[in-house]
Order: C-alpha cells, then structure tokens, then sequence
C-alpha cells in the first residue's frame, strides 16, 4: 500500500503545474479515495448513517457481487469478463469526463453501477452495445440529475431499459444453454452458438414449467448474473448482515410476489405461473437483492420500504403474465423509482397527522 501511496502522490506533484491537470486530478482522486478512503464528511447525498462511509459502503456491494461474476464465468465463459471491462471503461469513462468538467470527485458509486449493469444482460451480448447502454445509463440515469446521490432512477436499469426498446431483437434473442460440469465456462472464452429459450419464454409461449431444481441450480439461460439462485441469496443475505441493504425491501418484494403470483395463476393459469417458478425464473432474487435495495433510489422511511417492495412484486408479475415482455423486474423498478418520493411524503404526512391528533 505504501508502494501505492507514493505512486499516487508523486504523480499528483509532476502533473500537478502542467496544462490539463484538471483531466487527470478527477481519475488520481478517486483511487486515493479508493485505496485510502476519505477522512471527510460527505457534503452532498447519498449520506450513510452508519459506522461506514460512502467509499467502504460501494465496496462492499462490489465485494459481494464477485461470487455471482465468478458463476457467471462458470455458466457463460471468459466473455464475461470483457463485457465487464467494456462496462466499466465507458461508464467510468463517462462519469469521469462530468466530473472533471463540474470539477467534483469521482465517487465510488460509478463502479458499482458499471458492475451491476453488465449482470443484466444476454451473456453475447454484442460488445457495442453493452457500451451504448452503460453511456446513455449514466448521462441519463445519473448525470443530468447532478451525479450520485441526485439521481430519481437506477442508472443500470436506465442502461438496460434503452438498449431493451431500442435494440429489442439483439436483447430478446441472445440466449444460450449455460456451461456445466467440474469446470464448465473457466475452460471456455464463451458459450456455444446454439440458442434457446429462456424459462420465461418458455412459459409464456408454451406454457411450459421448467424444473425447480434447474431453476435453483442455474442450469438455465438467462442473464449473465441471474442465473445462480443460491449464489444471489447467499450475497444478498451478505448485504442485508452487513447492513448495506435494507432487509424489508427484499422481503416484501419477494413476498408480494409470491402472494399475487399464487392468486393469479389460480385464477388466470394461463396467464400467470405458478409462484415458485416466477420467483426462481429472471431477474426478480438479483432485482430484489441488489437493484431495489438502492439507498438513493429506495425510500427512505421504513413503512416507505415496505410499500415499495410490495408494490414492486405486484408490478412484476403483471408485467410478466399480462404485457408483451417476458421480464418484468427493470419496468417494475424504474417505475417504482418514480413514486419513491411520494411514498415517503406520503409516509411523513401521514405520521405528522398522528402526532397533531
């Protein structure tokens, strides 16, 4: 670390008279704030009201996101990698440009985004477009609300959400049968040309149910980060220890979407499915454990996160069994993002009200 320290430092001292300082001084801040953290208290959103700062917070989203990379790489090969990498030199890239020209910090916000984001897409992705959708997710998603902390929306669910209207054909026919056995994708740099269908598609046009246990195992298609079941709760059971997410906005998700699923499909069984099937199918265990538990985006009042997560498992099963998509967690999020604020005024009002009567 010391061999670091002084690397940082001395070229700080070298560029820091010459013309373009600037460019550099944004990119140099966050890895000494990276590496060494930062003694001062935050000035603007999101502040963390807890025993860890802003940068030890990021890190350990990212820390736990690394077991679901790594199954990744075990379902989809190496390529996974390189989607990451695209993500992150475009994404960063970008954030890195606003910041230099606002003259602000780069926050460690920028690479969680920039990790989450590939995790949501076909594991053959084309390359440009993973960095079209991480660009437009930050500039539209986070920047033009002022940077992290100001942001209404996710900026991941942003990204995917533009190259899913925009490039639907790409997003919807990129599928593949994962890798398994004792080593399965670390031998391999991508998953084979064969195309299939994914657990939801296969429901909805077929009304075919998938075995749970394939479903549990992640010997699936799917999304790259989607895919391992037991991998996602294990990390997400992580976050909400360490108390970097909040419990009840999983729990309610994940409940409110069990309960409206077994409703629905006795009523509309050809419509909806049965419950345990949507709850392991798609992205809804890694949209409830690592995308609604955004801290900018979530509400902040506790009965505000308790209506958020009901009302985001009630969203998505509707978007699933009766819309023309076959996922739903990314609709249901952005649209729940909207109303946060109202959800917590609402909260608030309500409980001034009480205390006058």
């Amino acid at each position: 670390m010391n061999i670091i320290r002084k690397t940082i430092d001395k070229t700080k001292s070298i560029l820091k008279d010459r013309p373009g300082w600037i460019l550099f001084k944004t990119a140099l801040d966050a890895l000494d704030s990276f590496f060494f953290g930062n003694p001062d208290v935050s000035v603007d959103a999101p502040h963390i009201r807890d025993y860890i700062n802003l940068k030890r917070y990021m890190i350990t989203v990212i820390v736990a996101l690394l077991p679901v990379v790594l199954s990744a790489i075990y379902r989809f090969g190496w390529r996974v990698v390189i989607v990451i990498l695209v993500s992150y030199i475009f994404g960063v890239g970008t954030e890195w440009i606003f910041c230099t020209v606002r003259k602000e910090e780069l926050t460690e916000g920028a690479f969680v985004t920039c990790m989450l984001y590939p995790l949501t897409l076909p594991p053959k992705i084309p390359l440009w477009v993973v960095a079209i959708g991480i660009t437009f997710g930050t500039i539209f998603g986070k920047e033009v609300f002022g940077g992290t902390g100001k942001n209404l929306f996710n900026p991941a669910l942003v990204g995917r959400l533009f190259i899913s209207i925009t490039f639907t054909s790409i997003m919807t026919s990129n599928w593949y049968e994962p890798y398994d056995g004792m080593i399965g994708g670390f031998s391999k740099y991508s998953v084979d040309a064969l195309t299939t269908a994914t657990p939801l598609a296969r429901f909805k046009t077929y009304g075919e149910i998938v075995p749970y246990i394939h479903l549990l195992k992640g010997n699936i298609p799917g999304c790259i980060g989607e895919t391992s079941k037991i991998i996602i709760l294990l990390c997400g059971i992580f976050l909400m220890i360490t108390k970097v997410s909040n419990w009840r906005i999983p729990l309610a998700y994940i409940c409110s979407a069990i309960i409206f699923s077994a409703i629905s499909s006795k009523v509309f069984p050809e419509k909806f499915a049965p419950p345990i099937f949507y709850l392991l199918s798609g992205g809804l265990l890694f949209g409830a454990m690592f995308m609604a538990t955004d801290p900018v985006t979530c509400p902040m009042t506790i009965a505000g996160k308790w209506i958020y997560g009901s009302l985001l498992g009630v969203l998505t099963i509707i978007i699933r069994g009766l819309s023309g998509y076959m996922e739903g967690i990314t609709f249901a999020i952005i649209l729940m993002n909207i109303f946060t604020p109202l959800i917590d005024n609402a909260v608030l009002t309500l409980k001034s009200k009480q205390k006058v009567i």
